[in-house]
């Protein structure tokens, strides 16, 4: 399994969702038959994990068929025709895409949403196909197995003060990346595929364009001398692969052959889920909304939020403080003061802890402090469940300490007119006319942050370019 966003892959390792209760793991279809049952419930095992980690599938039959068309189309253009794919379209805003060994094959709608024309989705098919086609896949699947859950993060933060703010910020299962050369192989091996497609080979140096910028506009904030998530990935850089796919490209041809499709692919974008699902709860600015279990809250002022399958995640510019939401089931009988001090947490000092309520709800509160951090700890007994807040600061100065106090104050529950109005942002497509200009289309958008850059990496432009009369864009509506 690989990624094809210059991030780290990041994939849940429980079969549990947001909400604690167990998923039941689904039964896969079109397995060899030659394949052993202890390989078959290992496939079985990862692919309940993934679909854990990404929301679950994506109900979309037309963009699916077109997914399976433009797959079908590359296998039969491949050193493999034999190799079977099992498509699996992840209801995940995320910019990814993966295969296993076994041929399982995963697209996030995100990175459908990215995706400009069908020759952009058939790079990263393509690119993903080599993997396994290359046996990648397969000979990096040990060390899949031995990657471990995150499941502690605050262990984390207190053994490791340069990767405390990401480990909060990030709590999934770290895969370890292919290496530069195997992606590099995949990259030429997937070019090759689309082109002897039919589809036009500058597809892959197109979208890893916009993968690299859409990641710019998505990273949080940092400052000095801190490195880029992209930094703990052995993937290749962007800018080194778009120059390794334009020197791939102009083996098969020059500039403009090949099938692009633009305006069929983008007719199956049209009402596409674009972002957050908000079955899943949904970040809008520094509020996180959870409708279907019923709460919402405001982070403090500067953090980014991230809404993941375990946590809600967030970190501030510069990285110098985080949080984590999580659900949790306790004992109606067992005092949340008794459980503050269970042994979920080290380091929890026993003479801090208070009782108290949040919006009316039964909470408790406590401290505990690591060598180079500290930590304000809530749990807040809503319904059945109990939420858990964990608020972490290298330096917890009054100003943070009033801002966390701030936060959780902030938690309630929503009113059923706030549940009824929660809704998907989804993609329109719109045609362009006389006069129109990418900032006035991202006005148009439901998107506060970055909204003309963001308009014109979801659309192919270029920093300064400007949409055609005539063309079809792809806008971000309610």
């Amino acid at each position: 399994m690989v990624p094809v966003a210059v991030v780290l892959l990041l994939l849940a390792g429980c079969a549990r969702g947001p909400d604690g209760r167990q998923i039941v793991m689904p039964n896969l279809q079109e397995l060899p038959k030659s394949q052993p049952s202890q390989a078959a419930a290992a496939v079985n095992r990862e692919h309940a994990r993934i679909l854990a980690s990404y929301g679950g599938e994506y109900e979309d039959p037309q963009l699916r068929a077109l997914i399976s068309r433009v797959v079908a189309r590359l296998v039969a253009a491949s050193d493999r025709p034999d190799q079977r794919y099992r498509i699996t379209l992840l209801n995940s805003p995320a910019v990814n895409a993966f295969a296993l060994p076994s041929g399982q094959l995963y697209v996030t709608r995100g990175l459908a949403a990215l995706a400009s024309d069908t020759s952009e989705l058939a790079s990263v098919l393509a690119h993903e196909m080599a993997h396994v086609v290359a046996r990648h896949a397969a000979i990096r699947e040990d060390k899949a197995r031995q990657a471990t859950l995150v499941s502690n993060v605050v262990n984390q933060v207190l053994s490791d003060p340069q990767m405390g703010a990401l480990a909060l910020a990030k709590s999934n299962i770290a895969l370890a990346s292919f290496s530069r050369s195997q992606e590099f192989e995949a990259d030429g091996i997937g070019i090759g595929i689309a082109a002897r497609a039919g589809f036009d080979p500058y597809g892959a140096e197109r979208f890893l364009t916009s993968m690299g910028r859409n990641a710019a506009l998505r990273a949080p904030p940092s400052q000095g001398d801190a490195q880029p998530i992209e930094f703990l990935s052995s993937h290749p850089s962007t800018p080194d692969r778009v120059r390794n796919a334009v020197t791939q490209a102009r083996r098969y041809s020059a500039p403009g052959a090949g099938a692009r499709d633009r305006p069929a692919y983008l007719a199956k974008l049209d009402g596409l889920v674009y972002g957050e699902d908000p079955n899943e709860g949904y970040v809008r600015g520094r509020n996180f909304l959870h409708p279907k279990l019923g709460f919402t809250f405001m982070a403090p002022e500067g953090f980014a939020l991230d809404n993941t399958a375990q946590a809600v995640l967030g970190i501030k510019v510069g990285g110098e403080q985080a949080l984590r939401l999580d659900v949790v089931r306790v004992p109606a009988e067992q005092s949340l003061a008794a459980y503050l001090t269970s042994g979920w947490l080290e380091n929890v000092d026993a003479s801090s802890i208070q009782d108290t309520t949040i919006s009316g709800f039964p909470a408790a509160t406590a401290t505990a402090r690591g060598e180079h951090w500290t930590f304000r700890l809530y749990a807040v007994r809503f319904g059945s469940d109990v939420y858990r807040f964990i608020f972490a600061a290298k330096q917890m100065t009054p100003e943070a300490a009033r801002a966390f106090r701030q936060s959780i104050q902030s938690f309630r529950r929503l009113s059923l007119a706030e549940i009824r109005a929660a809704k998907p942002l989804r993609i329109s497509i719109r045609t362009v006319q006389v006069g129109d200009t990418a900032e006035g289309l991202a006005r148009e958008m439901a998107l506060s942050d970055h909204p003309a850059e963001r308009f014109r990496v979801l659309n192919g432009l270029g920093p300064k370019d400007q949409p055609k009369p005539g063309d079809l864009v792809k806008v971000v509506v309610e």
